[in-house]
C-alpha cells in the first residue's frame, strides 16, 4: 500500500549510561534485553544466577533509532498518523527531530499525527526511554499518601506507574525491567478519516441473528466518506456523513441459520469474516455469533457464579495465565499457538489473563477465539493498593478507552474483571488503614466499572477476583457462598490435600502448587554440579519466598523420599498433579453448586520451579496431562469424604445426553483382582450424579494399604460420540503402600507417518511417564496407570522433524516406585 509503511526490523540501540553510548543491533518490535543478549553485551539471564548480573541496565535510559524512506505520494493524504501500541513505558519518539509523542502508560494506544515531520526521501525515527524504576521513584515522592506495593515485586513502586508488574519480579517470575516496543510501529496516510474500532452489535432470535457492523472512524474535519463492510458473503456501501472527531458508521446484516460460536468441548468456535474499508485502509475482522451471560443469583447454596453460553451452562476449566516471556521479543505467534493448542488439548475452555501481567496481543485473542477458549480478562491491577487521584484515574481511563473497544469483538472475551486481589489487599497493610484504602479502591474501581458500561455494556463488569460480585467485596479466600473464590489453603497453608473436601466454591478462579521443571529444563539452565535443590543456581530459580519447604514437607504425608536428583524433580511433578487432581475432581462432581475450576497457573516465563503446567518452552508437566484427564467431558469420580465414605460421581459436561457404564475394580499390586463394581447410567446433559456410596461393610476385608480402584468410565452419545476415562484411586497414602517394582517394556513402532509407543507391565505401576529428552513432544496421555495384561498405547506427536530411530534411541520412561529403593 502506498500510503502505509511498517517500521518493523532491524533499529539499533543505545545508552548514553553504557559503554560510552555504545550502538548495537536491535529489533523492533522487541526489548533491550533480548538485543543486548543478541549482540552478546550480556549473559543469558535465564542461565544460573546471571539474573544478578543484568540489574544495572534497568536504571538506564535507552535509544533505539532507524532511518527509513517516505514517498511524496504519503505526503499528499490529508493526515498521516503513526500507531504506536505496547510502548514500555516512558518513551519520547522523534521523527526528524521533532518530537511527536511522549507516552506514560505501556497499555494506551497512540496515534499522533506526524505528517508535519515527515519529508519524502530520507527520515529518521528515535525512540528515548527513560527509566520506569526511577520513574516509578519519582511518582512515590509525588503521592500524597503511602501507596504500598506487593512484596512480590522486587522494584518498588511499580503500582504507581502503569507498566507490567512482573517485570520487576514475582513469586515464579525472574526481575527483568524490560523496555522497548512490542508491536508494529506503522505510519498510515488517509483522507478525511481513519478507521480506529470495528466491532458488532447482535440480536439473537430463533434460528436467526441480526449483525449490526460497526465501525468507528475519527474524522479531521466534517465531509463525506464512504464505508464498504463484508459479512457472511454480503456486502454494503454506506456514504457516511462525518463531523469532526468520533463517528459510528453502521451497516446490518441478517444471518438464518446461523452456524454459533462454542467454547472448546460444547461445538464448534465458528467465525465469521467481517471487512471494513475504506479507499484508505481495511480492517478485518472474525466475529462469533454466540451470547453469553453471567449468572450471579442468589440460590440454596449463597449466590451462583456461572457462565451461560447460547443458553448452555458451561462448566469452566482451564488454567491462570501470565506472560508467555520474560523478554517480549520471543512472544512469536508460534510460542503462542503452541501454548494456546496445549490448553484446547488438555480440554480447556477457559483462561484467566491475571492482572499482574498485560493485556495480551490481537493474535493471542485471535487464537482463542478459533480455539473456543473463553478469556476471563483482568484489567492490570494486581495484589497492591493504587492511586486514585485525577492524573492516574484518567491515565486509566485512556488506557480502558483502547483495551476495551480493542478487544470487545472477541467471542472468546467472557468477561471483565477490575484486578487481581486487590480488594484483599486493602486489609494487607493494618487493620487501622482499611477504611481509607477500600474508599480509595472503591473510587478507582467505580471507573473502571463506568468505562465497562460505556464501551461493552453487554459484558459483566467483576469487581475483583477473588470477590462475591457486584457490589459485594467479601473475603473471596474464605467465603465459599458466592462470586469467585481463590482457594491456598494447601500450598501457602501447608494443608494435605484432603482440605480441598472443606471447600465448596461456586467458581475457584485460583488454586495451585508447586513443582519443579523436568531434567530436561532444569539442565538447560543449571550447571551438573549444581544439580541438588538447594544448589545456589536451584535456588535462585525457585522465586517462592518459603522455596522448597511445602514440596518436600508433602513429600513426607504422601511419598517415600526420591534418591536422585532426576527423581526428586520427578516426584514433585507427580505431587503437583496429585493436588490438583484432588481439587478439580471434588469441585466437579459438586456440580451445580461449583460450576468453574481455574487453577493457577499454565505457563512460566521464564524456566522455575513454579505452579504451572506447561514448563517454559512448552513442554508439558505431569499436572497437564492430568488436566487433560480431570477436564475430560465425562469422568468417573471416586473420594473418600470427611465420614470416610467413598463416593462415587459420574460427570457430565456434554450439551447432549450419553449412556455410561462405570466399572471399579479393586487390585492389589500384584495386579489380581479383588473386587468389582459395575455400573451403569443414562446422563442427562450437563448431568453430575452420584452413583454409589461405598459402606465400609462392603469393604471391610480389603487392606487400605495393600490394595487400589481403578476406574474406567464408558460414555457414548446418541450421535455415536464415545467418551473413555480413566481414574486410580488410593485409599492410603502412597508411602505407606508396599508398591512393588514393575518390569516396564515400551515398543515404539511407526504407523502411517505416526508414532506410537505400546507399554506393558509385569506388575501394577503408577504415573508412568515417558519422557524424549531433546525430542519437543506431546503425548496422546502420559503419567498412567499401568496393570499386567492391559497394555497401553500412547501415540507420540513431535513438534519437530524426528525419526523413529532417534524416538528409539531417546525414549525414557519412570513411575512411582523407580523413585526409591
Amino acid at each position: 500500500m502506498e500510503n502505509f509503511i511498517d517500521l518493523s526490523g532491524e533499529w539499533s540501540l543505545k545508552s548514553a549510561d553504557w559503554e560510552h553510548g555504545r550502538t548495537i543491533p536491535a529489533q523492533l518490535p522487541g526489548d533491550n534485553y533480548s538485543a543486548l543478549l543478541a549482540a552478546g553485551a550480556i549473559p543469558d539471564p535465564y542461565f544460573g544466577c546471571n539474573e544478578t548480573l543484568v540489574q544495572e541496565f534497568r536504571k538506564y535510559e535507552w535509544e533505539f533509532e532507524r532511518e527509513f524512506d517516505v514517498p511524496a505520494s504519503l505526503l499528499e493524504y490529508d493526515s498521516v498518523y503513526l500507531n504506536v501500541e505496547q510502548l514500555d513505558t516512558f518513551g519520547t519518539i522523534f521523527i526528524n527531530g521533532h518530537r511527536v509523542l511522549t507516552g506514560n502508560n505501556m497499555f494506551r494506544r497512540y496515534r499522533p499525527e506526524v505528517k508535519p515531520a515527515l519529508k519524502p526521501g530520507r527520515n529518521v525515527i528515535r525512540i528515548h526511554f527513560k527509566s520506569a524504576e526511577l520513574e516509578a521513584k519519582k511518582e512515590a515522592l509525588r503521592q500524597k499518601r503511602e501507596i504500598p506495593m506487593n512484596g512480590c515485586s522486587k522494584v518498588e513502586h511499580l503500582n504507581l506507574i502503569r507498566k507490567v508488574h512482573c517485570h520487576g519480579g514475582w513469586d515464579w517470575g525472574i526481575t527483568l525491567m524490560v523496555t522497548g516496543v512490542y508491536a508494529p510501529l506503522t505510519l498510515t496516510g488517509v483522507n478525511l478519516a481513519r478507521i480506529d474500532y470495528v466491532h458488532t452489535e447482535q440480536k439473537h432470535e430463533k434460528k436467526r441473528v441480526t449483525v449490526t457492523a460497526v465501525a468507528e472512524l475519527s474524522a479531521l474535519r466534517s465531509g463525506r466518506k464512504t464505508v464498504t463492510f463484508t459479512f457472511n458473503g454480503e456486502t454494503k456501501t454506506v456514504t457516511a456523513s462525518l463531523k469532526k472527531g468520533e463517528n459510528r458508521v453502521k451497516a446490518l446484516f441478517v444471518v438464518d441459520n446461523p452456524k454459533l460460536w462454542w467454547p472448546n468441548g460444547l461445538g464448534e468456535a465458528s467465525l465469521y469474516l467481517l471487512t471494513v474499508s475504506t479507499d484508505d485502509e481495511t480492517v478485518e475482522q472474525e466475529i462469533g455469533l454466540r451470547t453469553l451471560e453471567v449468572i450471579n443469583q442468589p440460590d440454596e447454596y449463597g449466590v451462583s457464579m456461572y457462565f451461560r453460553v447460547n443458553g448452555f451452562d458451561v462448566f469452566c476449566k482451564g488454567a491462570d495465565w501470565i506472560p508467555a516471556d520474560a523478554m517480549p521479543a520471543r512472544v512469536t505467534p508460534a510460542v503462542l499457538d503452541d501454548l494456546l493448542e496445549s490448553a484446547r488439548l488438555a480440554n480447556m475452555n477457559m483462561l484467566r489473563v491475571w492482572g499482574g501481567g498485560q493485556y495480551e496481543s490481537e493474535e493471542f485473542y485471535r487464537l482463542c477465539d478459533r480455539k473456543g477458549l473463553l478469556i476471563w480478562q483482568d484489567m492490570m491491577f494486581a495484589c497492591s493498593l493504587y492511586p486514585s487521584n485525577e492524573e492516574f484515574i484518567e491515565n486509566v481511563r485512556q488506557e480502558l478507552n483502547f483495551q476495551i473497544r480493542r478487544l470487545r469483538h472477541h467471542p472468546s472475551l467472557a468477561l471483565w474483571c477490575g484486578d487481581n486481589e486487590v480488594i484483599g489487599a486493602t486489609r494487607w497493610y493494618g487493620e487501622d488503614k482499611r477504611l481509607v484504602n477500600t474508599i480509595h479502591y472503591d473510587r478507582l474501581n467505580r471507573e473502571l466499572a463506568r468505562m465497562v458500561e460505556t464501551f461493552d455494556p453487554d459484558r459483566l463488569f467483576w469487581p475483583s477476583s477473588p470477590c462475591g460480585g457486584p457490589n459485594n467485596f467479601n473475603d473471596g479466600w474464605h467465603d465459599d457462598s458466592c462470586g469467585d473464590m481463590h482457594y491456598w489453603e494447601v500450598w501457602h497453608g501447608g494443608r494435605e490435600f484432603s482440605a480441598y473436601y472443606s471447600v465448596k466454591p461456586r467458581f475457584c478462579s485460583e488454586f495451585g502448587y508447586q513443582s519443579f521443571p523436568s531434567f530436561e529444563t532444569v539442565k538447560r539452565f543449571c550447571p551438573p554440579e549444581q544439580f541438588n535443590v538447594f544448589s545456589p543456581v536451584m535456588d535462585h530459580h525457585q522465586k517462592c519466598v518459603r522455596g522448597n519447604a511445602p514440596i518436600i514437607g508433602m513429600f513426607g504425608k504422601y511419598f517415600r523420599m526420591p534418591e536422585s536428583f532426576e527423581n526428586f524433580l520427578y516426584l514433585s511433578q507427580v505431587q503437583q498433579a496429585l493436588a490438583i487432581k484432588t481439587g478439580v475432581e471434588f469441585w466437579r462432581s459438586l456440580k451445580p453448586r461449583c460450576m468453574g475450576t481455574i487453577f493457577w497457573q499454565l505457563n512460566d516465563n521464564w524456566p522455575v520451579a513454579s505452579w504451572a503446567s506447561i514448563e517454559y518452552g512448552g513442554k508439558w508437566k505431569q499436572l497437564q496431562y492430568h488436566a487433560k484427564r480431570f477436564f475430560a467431558p465425562v469422568i468417573g469420580v471416586l473420594y473418600q469424604d470427611e465420614a470416610k465414605v467413598l463416593q462415587l460421581h459420574l460427570v457430565s459436561d456434554l450439551p447432549v445426553k450419553a449412556t455410561a457404564t462405570v466399572t471399579a475394580v479393586a487390585y492389589d499390586f500384584d495386579g489380581n483382582e479383588l473386587r468389582r463394581f459395575d455400573l451403569s447410567a443414562s446422563l442427562r446433559p450437563n448431568e453430575n450424579r452420584r452413583l454409589k456410596s461405598f459402606k465400609a461393610s462392603e469393604l471391610a476385608d480389603l487392606d487400605p494399604d495393600a490394595c487400589f480402584i481403578e476406574l474406567v468410565t464408558v460414555a457414548e452419545t446418541a450421535e455415536g460420540r464415545r467418551f473413555r476415562h480413566e481414574n486410580t484411586f488410593f485409599f492410603s497414602p502412597f508411602k505407606r503402600c508396599d508398591l512393588h517394582k514393575a518390569a516396564l517394556q515400551v515398543q515404539v513402532e511407526e504407523k502411517d507417518g505416526h508414532y506410537f509407543c505400546r507399554l506393558t507391565t509385569d506388575k501394577p505401576a503408577f504415573f508412568v511417564t515417558l519422557d524424549t529428552p531433546g525430542i519437543p513432544c506431546i503425548f496422546s496421555d502420559n503419567s498412567v496407570t499401568l496393570l499386567p495384561g492391559v497394555p497401553v498405547e500412547l501415540e507420540f506427536t513431535p513438534k519437530r522433524k524426528t525419526s523413529l530411530k532417534e524416538l528409539q534411541k531417546d525414549l525414557a520412561v519412570n513411575d512411582l516406585r523407580n523413585t526409591y529403593n
